[in-house]
Parts: C-alpha cells; structure tokens; sequence
C-alpha cells in the first residue's frame, strides 16, 4: 500500500502531449532565433523566440484539464458516483475491463446463517454455539460473517455464554491461514476455538466430536465432510468449517503453533444471494465493450453458482494455486481465456490487475474491503463503495453512492458521452 499508485494510461498520454510540445519548443525557438537575428536586434529576436516558446508552452492545459473533468465529475455525481481524482474520470469512461470481487458486488452482501451441522450434516446447536464464542470474542473488524453469527445466536437466547465466557487471547484471522482462533475460559477450562476455511480447518484436525463422542479423523470422513461441503457450496451456500481443542496450557500468548491437533466440532453455511440486477448489469457492461472478471478469495463451487446464475461463462475457473508459480507471460495466458479466478490471496488478486494493466488494458478494480485494497491501487480505476472499509475508500479513486454495477454502467456511460476523448488525442502520441 505504500508503493506509488502506477500511470494511468491517460496521465501517461498527458505526459507524451506535454513533451511532445516541449521538444518542438526546443527545436524551434534557436530556428526562430536565428533567422531573425540577421535583420533585427539580439535582443528583438531573443523576445521574440522567447515570446514564441511561451506561446508553445502547454501552460493552459492543466486549467482546461481541470475544467473538463470538474464538469464531468458533477455530471457523475448527479449518477450517484463521487469522483476522488479527477484524472480517474477518462480512465473510468474508457475502461475496457472491470475486475470485481464477488461478495456484495455480485451477490446482495446480506449474508445469512442458514445452517449449522456437524460432521453428518445433522443440526447441532453447539456448532451454532462454538461459532458465536468465536465470532463474539474476536477482537478484529466484525465482517458479515461474524455479524450473522452472533444475530442467529441472539434468536436463540445464547446471550447468556457472553457472561459465563471470558477472552483470554486471540489469534487474529489472515489471508494465508483463511482462519481465526479465540481462547476463552468459563472459570473450569481453556477452549481454543478455530473457524475457517473447510480446507484449512480440516489440515489441522486430527479428531472429529460427533455428539459428544471423540474419534480419530480417518480419510473417509475427511471425504464425506468435504462431499457435504461441496454440495453446500453448490447450493449456493458459503460454508466455513469450526473446531476447537480442551485443556490448552496456560501460557501468556497464544501463537499459530498452536492451531494443531484441533477437534472438528462441524460446520455453518451462509446463504448471499446474488443481486437481481446483476444478471442485466453484466449483460450491458459486455455490450458496452467491457469484459468482467471475477476474482475472489471463495472457493470453486460457491463461485461456480454465483456466476451462473449472474450470466458470466463457468466453464473454466482457475484457483490461486494455479497460478502462484506461474510468470507473468503464463498468467497472460490464462487470462485470455478465463474470466473466474478463485481462492485468491489479496497478492494474487493485486498481481492480476497489475499484469492487465501491463498488457496495455485500462483496467478498472471493484472491491470493498480490506483485502481489495491493494488491486484498488494497481488498477487504472479503484473503485469502491460509501459502506466500504476506511483502507478500501482511501485506496479508491471512486466512489459509488449504490453497490449496484448498474451505478457503475451509468458513470462509464456518462463519460463515453460527455468527457473529451483525451484517448483519442494521446494515442496518436504513444
């Protein structure tokens, strides 16, 4: 984040203008110069060449710059588009790919608790309950995961765990582990409690709890639970695995090292439906020009039914895995064909967007959280929400009133009408 945001194409061809302009002021004002010292005085024909060199000399062009885009980002704005930087205004109506994270974009972000099973896919409230001490005692930014969590809990009268629990440590989620852990006690015992990512999850268990009884984990239920899993996601249901492990030491911090030999307790699935209007918006965007790449941190199959049902091709999706040892000219190659990129890191995704806008792409960037913030700056256009966290808002040249694609369409449309065409001018520059 603190490395300088790249050129945009449209800065750049400022740029070519600018020095074009200079260079023939360099040649011709000593031409200018010459050819008028012979009949008039030194002096005479240094003001004159210097007279000349002002008049070529792009001093307005910041002005009328500024001008242009002032006017467009009020037209925007009457859009329910905030503009940050007005050089990001041409950048945004000549866009020719949008890359989008799924959650709240694609989908309507009001996720749901829909289930909580545990490892035969039967309701177990204490799956529900294990989940809620996780989601209420971690002490990070609450996403809409957590905020389900603790919303089912409540209608369930589980308040009461929140006095006969006490946080001891945690050990935060990130993007590499895809888990989070709490360690709390109720006066008699030390709990640590995971949740995360099925695959993660299950690399660290070693025992599954099935009503109470304890059993070594084996590669048929390892199997089974991802079966369940799968056929979750491919309902539409984002499933995250929880764990926990009894007696810990007591010791005074808690590291990752000690997320091993975990008991998996079951899991929990949440419904985020996909926006109605993503369908038609996406329809649009491509008619329109702009070909819409999905890159998210879900997995496969959750994915695979969103984008089906929102009308982008799912025949061909590609993890992060896939592309972690590949270069650049291989990563081209994948992206040439294949528009869904799954189980991404914030690096991974931030490393897609930049090789896009080195394959001379004005590439735009749509996300809203902290893991988005790097691809918002190495994108020719970030674009973010107003409900966005502060990272994402700061890293984002534009803002949308509305998380709606449609909002999207109109800025872009607006900007293919309204603004000059600067492209136009400075490719014949490049």
């Amino acid at each position: 984040m603190s490395s300088n945001k790249a050129k945009s194409a449209f800065q750049s061809g400022i740029e070519n203008i600018s020095k074009l302009l200079i260079r023939f002021m360099i040649i011709l004002v000593p031409i200018v110069f010459i050819l008028n010292v012979s009949k008039h005085s030194i002096v005479t024909a240094f003001t004159f060449a210097v007279a000349i060199a002002i008049c070529i000399t792009p001093l307005l062009l910041p002005v009328i710059l500024s001008s242009s885009l002032s006017k467009g980002a009020v037209r925007m704005s009457k859009k329910k588009t905030i503009v940050k930087k007005l050089d990001a205004i041409q950048s945004f109506g000549a866009i020719n790919i949008l890359c989008t994270d799924k959650t709240g974009t694609l989908t309507e972000d009001k996720i749901v608790l829909e289930k909580y099973l545990d490892i035969h896919g039967e309701e177990d409230f204490r799956i529900l309950k294990h989940a809620f001490l996780n989601s209420y005692f971690q002490t990070g930014l609450r996403g809409n995961i957590d905020e389900a969590v603790v919303a089912r809990a409540m209608q369930h009268d589980m308040k009461k765990y929140v006095n006969q629990y006490k946080l001891i440590d945690e050990i935060p989620f990130d993007f590499t582990r895809r888990r989070l852990s709490v360690v709390v006690t109720d006066g008699s015992k030390r709990q640590l409690i995971t949740k995360g990512a099925v695959e993660e999850i299950l690399n660290i268990c070693t025992m599954v709890d099935y009503q109470g009884t304890i059993s070594p984990i084996t590669k048929q239920i390892k199997d089974n639970i991802k079966k369940i899993s799968n056929n979750m996601n491919k309902d539409g249901l984002r499933v995250i695995a929880v764990c926990q492990k009894n007696d810990i030491p007591d010791v005074p911090d808690y590291s990752v090292e000690d997320e091993k030999n975990m008991i998996l307790l079951g899991f929990i699935g949440f419904l985020d439906p996909p926006k109605e209007s993503a369908k038609s918006a996406i329809e649009k965007l491509n008619s329109a020009g702009i070909r819409v790449i999905v890159l998210t941190g879900d997995n496969m199959e959750i994915t695979r039914c969103i984008c089906k049902k929102v009308g982008i091709n799912s025949n061909s999706i590609i993890e992060g895995k896939q592309i972690e040892k590949l270069t650049d000219a291989g990563v081209i190659r994948l992206l040439k064909k294949n528009n869904i990129f799954v189980k991404l890191s914030p690096i991974q995704k931030a490393r897609i967007v930049r090789i896009l806008h080195e394959s001379n792409n004005i590439v735009g960037y749509m996300g809203d959280g902290i893991n988005d913030a790097p691809s918002l700056i190495n994108s020719d256009v970030g674009i973010s929400v107003d409900t966005a966290v502060d990272i994402a808002k700061e890293s984002a040249d534009v803002i949308l009133l509305e998380k709606d694609l449609h909002v999207l369409l109109d800025g872009v449309t607006e900007r293919k009408k309204n603004i000059c065409k600067f492209n136009e001018i400075y490719k014949t520059f490049n």
